[in-house]
């Protein structure tokens, strides 16, 4: 049995209000935020202080480095970087007066450097690693420097296998449109964050917000950071949150937890670095499916659960005809919208954000509005757009999908809310799937799983793996082709074509009018989708999001 934490307040402190729901139209809830310590409003001595330093970003095109960039920028750090290629993002942070070096084989650092941040991508032998460690500069990953930006802010972080950057970007737009003006970094593009915000329109995951609080419930207090939690690597240790969220945890990232219990291990741990609740630290976390006895025994933040279960203490009802989302608490309706995205999962990953908006003092009513106005996220369940195959009366387009899924619970959502709203039998066409697996390792472990996943699609199309991170060793372990002789033997219609162009090829004569067509994966197999749709004369962009 989970035992949640109890308060014990001083007779006439303010520091801790339980979340009430109150019934009458006129009152909501208030936030669980605690007034700071007489001992945190002045600056701590150790407290990092980015203003003055020249910092050198290896990596800096990245959603989260590029994002990370600029809120250094903005607090006084003279900020550049290397990439290996260049980008929009890059293109951006040069026109703001960030440079971007694209030469990263020479090893060279500038001569006035105090810091070093590395990408997670960048290897601990690369040559400007190399050139810092021989000049005894100081190097930190991007989970380190954003943990030490979280220092002085109101840090909130989401964590779990899946839903993390859907739910931080929902979140972030929530929070800007409620008046709260938040920070936030998320590892994927959205350009409603920056709309509004203190960033380019359309570049990366980012938003710049407020030192302060600018009003509702927690006006006055230090600002709002919001970003993901990443568990690959235990990165997400480097947080300090005082409000963190964690979904679901299914075994992923093998290659470096040895079994699920370490990788559950792992969320504990980071669910130990959330603010005790006399600080005012909460964690909101699946009712099911996160593994909660084991992350939050001992646990000193306050603990609240979410899910569809009626035990939760946040609980979502969902239809998926109408896709509409009902978010309850003590049995009374705290606010409801239609979900502007497909699915029960992201049914989930909105009712996680809108609650979160609300422990943070966001009213429910403007939470449902933002909710219901967002726009998406590229490469999640994203709709691109149609191609017409032929022009007779009453010819069907194909309608055309990207999503980065590349975990096999991933796979089987989304292609269960696309078929279930695009129902592709009835206008006569398949759902089919190119799916390009992301990483051998990853690939090896769950090959079984992954080969369950594509039950409701017609015709998968495998690509190779998509190298990433592991070994030449484990390279050799397994291969696209082992996935798909599990597929076929499970009676599935699937084959291993590369390179992309020849995949487009095979659509061109695979496809045919009403047909669904999804490219799923986190690597660059998007580029599939994009010159399918390239090729018809009669393709249109969709909107991403379902009206």
């Amino acid at each position: 049995m989970l035992i949640h934490r109890t308060l014990t307040i001083a007779p006439g402190s303010d520091a801790l209000r339980p979340f009430t729901v109150f019934r009458g139209a006129s009152r909501y809830p208030t936030s669980t935020m605690p007034d700071p310590p007489a001992s945190q409003s002045t600056r701590r001595r150790d407290r990092f202080d980015p203003a003055g330093l020249s910092i050198w970003m290896v990596g800096i095109g990245g959603c989260g480095m590029s994002g990370l960039a600029r809120m250094l920028a903005a607090r006084g750090a003279e900020v550049t970087g290397s990439d290996s290629t260049s980008s929009e993002v890059t293109d951006a942070l040069d026109a703001d007066g960030i440079p971007v070096r694209f030469d990263q084989s020479a090893g060279l650092v500038p001569d006035r450097c105090d810091l070093v941040i590395a990408s997670a991508a960048i290897g601990a032998n690369h040559p400007e690693l190399a050139c810092a460690r021989r000049r005894t500069i100081p190097i930190l990953t991007y989970a380190q420097a954003l943990g030490r930006c979280m220092e002085g802010r109101t840090g909130v972080a989401i964590a779990g296998t899946h839903g993390k950057s859907t739910t931080t970007a929902m979140l972030g737009v929530i929070l800007a449109r409620c008046g709260l003006d938040p920070s936030v970094i998320v590892g994927a593009t959205c350009g409603q964050l920056s709309a509004g915000g203190r960033a380019p329109v359309g570049h990366a995951g980012f938003r710049l917000g407020s030192d302060v609080i600018p009003s509702g419930a927690l006006a006055g207090r230090p600002g709002l950071l919001i970003a993901e939690a990443c568990e690959y690597n235990r990165s997400f240790h480097n947080l300090r949150p005082m409000i963190a969220a964690i979904g679901a945890i299914e075994a992923d990232h093998l290659d470096v937890y040895d079994s699920i219990d370490a990788l559950v291990e792992a969320f504990a741990g980071f669910a130990r670095l959330i603010r005790p609740a006399d600080e005012g630290g909460t964690l909101l976390i699946a009712h099911d499916g996160a593994h909660r006895r084991q992350v939050c025994a001992g646990l000193e933040c306050r603990v609240e659960t979410i899910g569809f279960s009626p035990a939760a203490d946040w609980v979502v009802r969902f239809d998926p005809v109408g896709r509409r989302v009902r978010l309850e608490r003590d049995g009374a309706l705290v606010a409801a919208w239609i979900n502007p995205m497909l699915g029960e999962h992201n049914a989930i990953n909105a009712a996680t954000a809108v609650a979160l908006a609300c422990l943070l003092g966001a009213e429910p009513p403007g939470a449902a509005a933002a909710i219901e106005g967002f726009g998406g996220v590229d490469r999640r369940m994203q709709l691109l757009g149609e191609r017409y195959l032929g022009d007779g009366p009453g010819t069907q387009p194909v309608r055309v999908y990207d999503d980065y899924g590349h975990h096999p619970t991933e796979i089987e959502a989304t292609l269960r809310a696309l078929r279930d709203a695009e129902q592709p039998e009835q206008r006569g066409g398949r759902l089919i799937c190119v799916f390009q697996p992301h990483q051998h390792s990853r690939t090896r472990h769950l090959l079984e799983e992954f080969a369950n996943s594509f039950s409701l699609a017609d015709i998968v199309i495998v690509p190779h793996i998509y190298f990433v991170r592991d070994s030449e060793a484990e390279r050799q372990r397994v291969s696209a082709g082992d996935l798909v002789d599990r597929l076929r033997q499970r009676g599935a219609t699937a084959m291993h074509v590369y390179p992309f162009e020849a995949i487009v090829e095979q659509l061109e004569i695979l496809c045919r009018p009403g047909d669904l067509l999804v490219v799923m994966g986190a690597g660059p197999v998007w580029q599939v989708a994009r010159s399918f749709l390239a090729r018809g004369s009669h393709a249109q962009a969709g909107s991403g999001v379902l009206s």
